[in-house]
């Protein structure tokens, strides 16, 4: 009788199962459907470097955290101390180093500090020389801040120095971390389009660095709430975003306001034609005489001639950039 009672029980069970199996059938993955496919995670982007945790600070000597701290304040507010109106000297233009270094040089991909410490000193072909820490951080001031260079043995310099070396932390000499400095977009077979890029930024930039390019001021008028792009408080055009292929790989991992590596609201060809158009407007202007010392080491998107090449400025700032770099590791 048991036996009889299992043998209806499990016909009874068979049926109910193969009901709903065919009444609601398991959905098959395609592989080649886009948005599965959009789902797939970019290896890039994954296990990135990170700022050390503050808590790791009670490690340094009571000096060395301080100046570690008003480093990071340095970096965050510069302009309250350094611009035009700043409370230790008027150095810069009002921007402050986190404009261009995100989070205070720690966001991923957002031009951070995380391998300055482990590949500095290192040759520099833009200057022909073997720079240290204090030469790039001056660099910034001269150039992005278009200001002028910083004392090396200030305090200032020393807390900016011990706040980059705090960053670095857990960086193995000569190593560069995952997600580290700028993230390098594929260039488009085109030559990229100020025009479009107008068109975009009216659409997406326009409503925090306005229709001007100038930015806003924060309260005070010491420091930019959102900085200008273009125009004498702007960088100057021996920047580094000055290079397209830059700003191209910074506005599309961290712009518009909310954007991030993880979740990206520019297509690759919308990030270089914005950098197309903010590089075309006007700002400040540097000797860049003495630097690229040998010319043949110029960057492909290095705007400015003479080259070793036979390509014209034009298509060295605008592109289509793929003629250029094939000309060169053909070693014509």
């Amino acid at each position: 009788m048991k036996v009889l009672i299992g043998f209806l029980v499990g016909v009874v069970l068979f049926f109910i199962a193969f009901f709903v199996i065919n009444r609601y059938p398991i959905k098959k993955v395609n592989y080649t459907d886009t948005a599965y496919n959009n789902a797939i995670v970019d290896p890039n982007f994954t296990h990135v470097w990170t700022a050390p945790s503050d808590w790791r600070m009670m490690y340094l000597a009571p000096e060395e955290k301080e100046l570690v701290v008003y480093g990071r304040e340095l970096i965050a507010h510069t302009s309250d101390y350094l611009g035009p109106k700043g409370s230790v000297k008027s150095i810069s233009n009002g921007m402050n180093c986190q404009n261009c270094h995100l989070n205070a040089g720690t966001q991923p991909w957002g031009n951070n500090y995380f391998a300055v410490q482990s590949t500095y000193p290192k040759f520099r072909a833009r200057s022909g020389t073997r720079e240290n820490q204090i030469k790039r951080v001056n660099d910034c001031f001269e150039r992005s801040l278009n200001g002028k260079a910083l004392d090396s043995t200030s305090r200032e310099m020393r807390a900016i120095l011990a706040y980059i070396k705090w960053l670095g932390t857990d960086v193995a000499k000569g190593k560069s971390p995952k997600g580290s400095g700028i993230f390098k977009l594929k260039e488009l077979k085109r030559a990229i389009d100020p025009a479009k890029g107008e068109e975009i930024y009216v659409a997406k930039c326009q409503s925090c660095h306005q229709v001007d390019g100038g930015g806003v001021l924060a309260e005070g008028g010491k420091s930019y709430t959102y900085p200008p792009l273009w125009g004498a408080h702007s960088y100057n055009h021996g920047a580094g975003l000055y290079r397209m292929s830059n700003f191209a790989g910074y506005v599309k991992y961290n712009m518009p306001l909310g954007a991030t590596y993880e979740k990206p609201q520019l297509s690759d060809e919308e990030a270089w034609d914005i950098a197309a158009y903010v590089n075309s407007m006007p700002r400040p202007s540097k000797d860049l005489s003495k630097d690229w010392p040998k010319i043949a080491k110029k960057p492909f998107d290095h705007p400015f001639g003479p080259y070793t090449d036979p390509f014209s400025e034009e298509q060295h700032k605008y592109g289509p950039y793929k003629p250029i770099k094939e000309w060169v590791e053909k070693g014509f």
